[in-house]
């Protein structure tokens, strides 16, 4: 069985998006299309409504663009222990109030047993302090955090 990878919509807008002149975006932008040309059928890949949501706002061009590649993914359900799980990691500043998608991106992957969380979002899900708490959290609740890790780490060999 392939590894399970929780897509978070910071890497399906990398992935479309027009190469950016900020040239740490722009490596972004190249490392998750190298990862998604290269890596990412050695994965199950899936993604969740609030990344639909997320994909589909925004410039109505970029937004079609994003949604093609979402469609062809697997989507997870949102449920009750999930919306539990989101609030728990925001009353235990796992994640900022701000962030409530974020709170859900993390907890539906945890909640459906992801192998992998893959983001670009370095403030508040791909950070080494957040990682921990975001840990803890999810363990107070009976489940297991998805690795959480940005295309360049989950470049493989």
């Amino acid at each position: 069985m392939r590894p399970k990878v929780y897509l978070e919509t910071s890497v399906i807008s990398y992935l479309t998006a027009r190469l950016s002149t900020n040239l740490i975006v722009a490596a972004h932008q190249l490392l998750t299309a190298a990862w998604w040309e290269e890596r990412s059928k050695r994965f199950a890949l899936f993604v969740s409504q609030p990344v639909i949501d997320e994909a589909a706002a925004g410039d109505k061009e970029a937004a079609e663009k994003r949604l093609a590649v979402v469609k062809k993914i697997s989507v997870l359900d949102v449920s009750d222990a999930v919306v539990d799980l989101a609030d728990h990691l925001i009353r235990a500043k796992a994640v900022p109030k701000k962030a409530v998608q974020d709170a859900y991106h993390v907890a539906v992957s945890a909640v459906h047993g992801m192998d992998y969380l893959l983001t670009w979002n370095c403030k508040h899900i791909a950070n080494a302090e957040m990682r921990l708490k975001i840990q803890d959290a999810c363990r107070d609740q009976g489940v297991t955090s998805p690795i959480i890790c940005t295309p360049e780490e989950l470049s493989g060999d």
